[in-house]
């Protein structure tokens, strides 16, 4: 039977995104592995794969299409002999119950509880009843794996049939083989299970639905000054989301120190000495991203997260560092930094900075973190304060080194100074354990033997 490819879920967060691109046409030949199109997510443009094979019979989406919902068939792949005209034809979205399409009543109250409680008892029976088989099996056992995946795992002598995908549909990808191969896995979501309450109840709750609340919408912009308009991204509109959401809901408090640079930029200058024939060269931001990481393992009550009823303590210290990129800003991640030396961390974060600026950074890549670092400095920024990144506790803000009047052992001296500030999800964070992070940092950049 023809197959329906749908608007995939590219990252965990993506309900929508732009089909950017198409990469093949109608009539032709696809194999699984094959590419399909390139798809704008939230945070980078990202290609699609076909785990199918068939020719391409209708592309139901047109390139350059916005705001296309996941799940949204976006064209139909046949198998060789298979009649195009056998897919089911995507369907308008139905009008709720007790509406048409004009908004009058349709159906009585009665008949609105009746479907209501139809539904529920099915989703009951559904909850209860046998679980089909695992999502990455299909039609005969057949894995549904990335090529890449398959490669990764053939390398290592891993059986695919026994991981877990976190792909879309359950697809296994690079990241599922990896953390197999190290000895982690992604933890699969918790199954579902149908609620303990009467169905009468739930219907109870559901037949009567406040109206939901209708924004005001936005005014037309107006000016007589010559201008032009461009249209947000979805990068553009994901940064205003969340920036606007974490201001909102997170109380913020800043905490700020001055840091004297003059011992760290000396250790800089002879590690980068003795790592010239390996052709590394360490950034400060290196160092203060070492720094940070070490400072959040002697400090854990700020490596947190709030999550409404609970509080989330992690265990290492991933760090995600914004990097300006000519769309918006992103913050590909450097996981477990506190552990890994300066030199990896720099290879690792120039890897990671040239694929964000290409635009091919994976989910895995920036989604994350548990606290984020921001460096200005190299803008000529003397101090500033950072929105927290959500749901991450705390961001630090780094400024500009430069030469200032300092005392130095009762005396005044000139001295290379840095101005570092915090800002801390004051839900989950006490001030008293922010100005601790923040004295642990200004001591390892001042003393930075400590980093290597």
């Amino acid at each position: 039977m023809p197959v329906e490819l749908k608007m995939p879920a590219l990252s965990p967060t993506m309900e929508e995104g732009t089909l950017a691109k198409w990469l093949v046409k109608e009539g032709d030949i696809v194999s699984s592995g094959d590419l399909l199109a390139e798809i704008e997510t939230d945070k980078a443009t990202m290609e699609f794969e076909s785990i199918d094979e068939g020719v391409v019979t209708q592309i139901l989406v047109a390139a350059g299409s916005e705001n296309v919902k996941v799940g949204t068939v976006i064209a139909i792949i046949a198998g060789e002999g298979e009649d195009a005209s056998a897919a089911p034809a995507a369907k308008a979205p139905s009008p709720p119950v007790g509406e048409d399409k004009g908004g009058g009543p349709t159906a009585s109250a009665v008949e609105k509880v009746s479907l209501i409680a139809t539904s529920i008892a099915s989703s009951v029976a559904a909850a209860t009843g046998p679980h089909p088989n695992p999502p990455h099996e299909g039609e005969g056992s057949r894995i549904k794996a990335s090529p890449l995946a398959k490669r990764i795992a053939a390398a290592a002598n891993l059986d695919l049939a026994t991981l877990t995908g976190t792909g879309p549909g359950g697809r296994i990808v690079k990241a599922d083989v990896e953390g197999a191969s190290t000895g982690t896995t992604a933890p699969a979501p918790a199954p579902k299970t149908a609620s303990a309450e009467p169905v009468e109840a739930r219907v109870a709750e559901t037949a009567a639905p406040a109206a939901p609340a209708t924004p005001a919408p936005a005014k037309p912009f107006t000016t007589d000054i010559p201008h032009s308009a461009e249209k947000l991204s979805n990068m553009r509109k994901t940064i205003a989301r969340r920036l606007s959401q974490s201001m909102q809901e997170a109380p913020h408090i800043y905490l700020s120190v001055d840091i004297r640079l003059d011992a760290l930029l000396k250790l800089r200058g002879e590690l980068n000495k003795a790592l010239e024939p390996q052709g590394i060269k360490l950034s400060v931001n290196d160092l203060l991203i070492k720094a940070l990481a070490k400072a959040l393992v002697m400090v854990p009550k700020c490596n947190v997260s709030f999550a409404g009823d609970q509080m989330i303590s992690y265990h290492r210290a991933d760090i995600s560092v914004a990097v300006s990129i000519p769309t918006g800003l992103i913050t590909p991640i450097i996981a477990d930094a506190g552990s890994k030396s300066i030199s990896a961390i720099s290879t690792e974060m120039a890897a990671l900075a040239d694929k964000a600026k290409a635009g091919k950074l994976q989910p895995h890549e920036y989604q994350g973190g548990t606290a984020s670092i921001s460096n200005m400095g190299m803008m000529g920024i003397k101090q500033f304060t950072a929105v927290i990144n959500p749901p991450q506790g705390m961001i630090m803000a780094i400024g500009a080194g430069e030469k200032r009047p300092y005392v130095i052992d009762d005396s005044l001296a000139i001295a290379t100074i840095m101005t570092a500030t915090g800002s801390f999800d004051h839900r989950a964070i006490d001030g008293a354990d922010g100005a601790q992070l923040m004295a642990a940092f200004k001591a390892l950049c001042e003393a930075p033997l400590g980093l290597v």
